[in-house]
Formats: C-alpha cells, sequence, structure tokens
C-alpha cells in the first residue's frame, strides 16, 4: 500500500518534517524520503510543518503535493511547537520525525518499525549508543558542550538517557497522543519533555543506535541554543511538577 489507497483509519506510518527556512534542502530530503517509502508495503503519509519560515520552504515542499501534506505555522514558535503540531496532526499508528537535513538517513526507519514490533511505545534514536555510526562528527567544541548538557539533563530530569536530542524520534498513535497533549515546550528541550512525560506515564521507551552525519549547514547555535535548553528543562520540572501526569 501507499498513500494514494489509505485513508486515516489504516495508515501505518506518519513522517513528520519539522523544517524553518529550509528551502534549500527540502527538496533534496523529500526526493529521498519518497523514494524510500515508494517501495515499501505499508501505508504513509508525510507531513512538513513550516515553522514559520521567512524563505520559500513551504512553497517547495508543497509542489511534492499529494504526496506530502504542509502545515504552516503562522510564525516561528520553534522546534518543539512544529514536532507537536505534527505528531498531533497526523493520523498513522506509528508517528515518527526526523530532521529537515536527514542527518539520521531514512534507512534506519528500519530499526526503528522493528523496535516498534518488539513492543516499544516511544522509540528514540541515538548517537551515544554506538559511537562508529557516528559517520562525521560535529566540531570537537559542539560535542563538548552536548555531552556536558547530556550530565545536566541526565542529573536534573532522565537519569540514563545519554543522548536526548538526535533528531529521529518515534510514538504508537496512543503514545503521540498522551505525550504531546500534555507538552508545552516549543524550543530544543521538546525531546526532553517528550522522554520525561512518556516516562511518568510509564511508557515502554527504547532506544536504538543510529547512522548519523552532521550537516555544517545546521541552524543550531551550540552555547546559545544550549543555554535555552537548559532554560527549558527548569520550566519542565516546574510544570510537570504541578500538574500531576498520569494516563
Amino acid at each position: 500500500m501507499t498513500y494514494l489507497n489509505a485513508s486515516r483509519e489504516d495508515i501505518w506510518l506518519s513522517l513528520i518534517i519539522p523544517a524553518y527556512n529550509e528551502e534549500e534542502r527540502i527538496g533534496t530530503t523529500l526526493d529521498k524520503v519518497l523514494a524510500y517509502l515508494h517501495a515499501k508495503p505499508y501505508s504513509w503519509e508525510v507531513m512538513v510543518v513550516d515553522d514559520g519560515s521567512s524563505d520559500h520552504t513551504a512553497a517547495v515542499a508543497a509542489a511534492y503535493a499529494p504526496q506530502v501534506k504542509v502545515h504552516s505555522l503562522v510564525r516561528n514558535y520553534g522546534k518543539g511547537a512544529a514536532v507537536r503540531t505534527g505528531m498531533l496532526a497526523t493520523h498513522g499508528r506509528y508517528r515518527v520525525f526526523t530532521d529537515a537535513d536527514l542527518s539520521t538517513p531514512i534507512e534506519e526507519l528500519e530499526k526503528m518499525m522493528a523496535a516498534f514490533q518488539r513492543g516499544a511505545d516511544v522509540v528514540i534514536g541515538s548517537r551515544r549508543l554506538d559511537r562508529s555510526l557516528v559517520k562525521k562528527h560535529q566540531p570537537w567544541y559542539r560535542e563538548m558542550i552536548g555531552v556536558m548538557g547530556n550530565k545536566l539533563v541526565q542529573a536534573l530530569l532522565l537519569p540514563g538517557y545519554e543522548d536526548t536530542q538526535c533528531g529521529f524520534k518515534g510514538c504508537t498513535d496512543r503514545a503521540a497522543v498522551e505525550i504531546f497533549s500534555r507538552a508545552v515546550v516549543d524550543g530544543f528541550a521538546f525531546d526532553i519533555e517528550m522522554l520525561y512525560i512518556a516516562r511518568q506515564l510509564g511508557l515502554v521507551i527504547e532506544q536504538i543506535a543510529v547512522e548519523w552525519y552532521n550537516d555544517e549547514r545546521t541552524r543550531v547555535r551550540a552555547l546559545r541554543d544550549a543555554f535555552r535548553t537548559l532554560r527549558e528543562v527548569f520550566v519542565i520540572r516546574h510544570h510537570h511538577r504541578r500538574h500531576t501526569i498520569q494516563l
């Protein structure tokens, strides 16, 4: 089956791509994604969530209709808001988001789908489980900031997760609704909030080692965004400890 004969009730996979000012990369990404999915036996949908881009990201993605749906936010809210929108607006039994630069190759979906079949509610890609799969590293200072930031995240919220920021994660439909209907973080710490809520709900989380390539055109600013993420971690602690999380 493909997207062409899939109703909302029988969509197997929803692939969500949050995008901000990605007109130069989104076309190549969609070409790779669609070539991969067309070879699959299951039904699927692809949604690009344009996070208030000031360039032609939405127009480039819209040219791939009807194979690709585009949901445009009215302004730039943040990656967390874009992913949350996609997770709640799609209809697949499994809902996966991946970065617009495909730093984790789309072929790694095989590992994620296998984890779902093993019974996982939430599956997260990790660059720390098998370092040999990191084929192109970030500059040393970015890696150092990432490791230090993760130590704080583990100490404050999520012990046992050495990579919370890899942009390749997925949920079952039920888990997506339960998690993202409670989520409030719009920025880069949304991954941390996603995992925190999932743990509080007692959902089954599986980490998978994924292949990863650094894209030098990343829009992440190491120090600035690290401090923003840390600030959002405290928002997560404060908000969710005030609001009891339960199924």
